[in-house]
């Protein structure tokens, strides 16, 4: 189907009027559409997917993952103005659905009441004010979705990812490579955007786990070592976990192959999630 260019969306509803409107909506838009095939492709949708779009903005990636033939594309927008500059691929596509909203404040059981065994894939340029904030809470919900392909800025990326002994290893790498595979897809320029932002970003794919279903319920617990112990990651990590296990902290790190003279980035996830498996009981 042939659209005008996102780029003459954008000048034709005025989507960049000032710095101060694209900072409170955290717009950078991809304009290049051999990006955003490239984004959909890498999300690798099954057959008749379910997918959810966060801040779809002027319908750059929604044209693309629209060219997958999903099922139904759910995208939630916040911005009045992108809502209206939409209207253009709502009127085009049955099988999209805008919904005008905070993503923050959206239950993903409540976009599956019609099909509540089909999973959702989640693929999305996130704003980077929230992006943290919403993986988290998907994390939490991980029964419902499929699959995740985000595009984070690349330091965020860089520690969902990362190894452990490494400078970016923490609570955020810990808990989503216990639930989920990541795969780092492609690293794109501050000048691939408009407007620029002055970070790189990555594009990441997660697929969770075929038994992170069981470690949903050890997550709070999860949440609670990993904020103990990286709160004061320069320590060995006896010190803050002795809150926890108190006069058996050695006797727990003993029991899950690790020592109290340890730092919290040399305990691997699994080391965290056998501790949070014996704090839980």
């Amino acid at each position: 189907m042939s659209f005008p260019s996102i780029r003459s969306i954008v000048d034709k509803y005025g989507l960049l009027p000032d710095k101060k409107y694209t900072k409170k909506y955290g717009q950078n838009f991809l304009f290049d559409e051999t990006i955003t095939a490239r984004i959909a492709t890498f999300a690798r949708l099954p057959k008749d997917a379910r997918v959810l779009e966060i801040g779809p903005g002027p319908g750059g990636l929604t044209r693309a993952l629209l060219d997958q033939s999903p099922e139904r594309l759910i995208a939630i927008e916040y911005d009045p103005l992108c809502i209206k500059a939409l209207s253009y691929i709502k009127d085009a596509y049955a099988n999209f659905q805008l919904i005008e909203g905070d993503a923050l404040n959206i239950e993903l059981a409540s976009l599956m009441l019609d099909a509540p065994q089909k999973p959702i894939h989640i693929v999305a340029n996130l704003p980077y004010n929230i992006g943290t904030e919403l993986l988290i809470r998907w994390l939490h919900q991980l029964p419902f979705i499929g699959s995740m392909t985000l595009m984070f800025q690349k330091e965020v990326a860089e520690r969902i990812a990362s190894n452990p002994s490494s400078g970016e290893y923490g609570r955020l790498s810990i808990i989503t490579q216990i639930l989920c595979t990541v795969e780092h897809g492609f690293d794109l320029p501050p000048h691939a955007f408009t407007p620029a932002p002055k970070i790189e970003s990555s594009v990441i794919h997660l697929h969770p786990k075929p038994d992170s279903h069981k470690y949903l319920p050890l997550l709070p617990t999860l949440e609670q070592i990993t904020q103990a112990v990286f709160h004061q990651r320069r320590k060995q990590i006896k010190g803050p976990l002795k809150v926890i296990f108190g006069d058996d902290t050695l006797a727990m790190l003993e029991k899950v192959g690790a020592t109290g003279d340890q730092r919290p980035e040399n305990l691997t996830p699994d080391q965290y999630l056998q501790l949070a498996i014996l704090k839980h009981g």
